[in-house]
């Protein structure tokens, strides 16, 4: 893995997973990928080329700087229990958004209305982690179409209470293709979650450039 960048791993390979694995390979940055199934990170890892390698879970938290937790709100709570100790010292992204299906073809929020996954997750935290909301803001739709658009790029909001992991976090969505804004602290997260003012699935309703935003302001 090269030294001058973070390494990063993608835990998960939903939609969100695999679209922010293709993203930061197109970005020229070195990943590892991990799931349940090892057999289907080779499987993935081999089509993404040279850039991405395949890893138990265990392994890529271990072997990473930064562990992107593309899985559902729920597993991201069991997979911080059961890893705790690797965990320690490591930048967390929580990409997740605490939803369900309605019944009805939508979405119902599964924790209370004025609650925000990224609060839940940084209550679990282990020791020395350190946590960003990032790369939920979009559905997999618009983080695979909009990454990388010219001549503006499209934002990615993050937020996180420790602001020594600024730098990291913006290289790694700009990496992606994105326009990093961070909106504040952990306690901004609820914005930038599903039905936030600043989701696609929320008020903006489409992926937006800073100009866009500014005026939106």
């Amino acid at each position: 893995m090269s030294t001058n960048k973070s390494t990063v791993a993608i835990i998960g390979l939903g939609n969100i997973g695999k679209v922010v694995a293709s993203n930061l390979v197109n970005g020229n940055r070195e990943i590892i990928v991990a799931s349940h199934k090892l057999e289907d990170a080779k499987t993935f890892a081999n089509q993404l080329g040279g850039l991405a390698k395949a890893a138990e879970v265990a392994t890529a938290i271990k072997e990473a700087d930064i562990i992107i937790l593309a899985v559902w709100f729920s597993t991201i709570q069991e997979l911080i229990a059961t890893y705790a100790a690797e965990l320690q010292g490591k930048i967390i992204v929580d990409p997740s958004n605490p939803i369900a299906p309605d019944g009805k073809g939508g979405f119902k929020k599964i924790i209370g209305a004025e609650e925000s996954a990224g609060q839940i997750i940084a209550g679990l935290l282990p020791k020395g982690a350190k946590l960003a909301k990032a790369f939920g803001t979009l559905g997999a739709g618009s983080l695979a179409s909009a990454a990388y658009q010219k001549p503006d790029a499209a934002v990615l909001f993050y937020a996180t209470d420790d602001n020594t992991i600024d730098a990291q976090i913006e290289a790694l969505i700009k990496d992606s293709g994105f326009e990093p804004v961070r909106i504040g602290g952990i306690n901004q997260s609820i914005r930038i979650e599903v039905f936030g003012e600043l989701h696609e699935f929320g008020a903006i309703g489409k992926p937006i450039t800073k100009s866009e935003l500014k005026l939106a302001v």
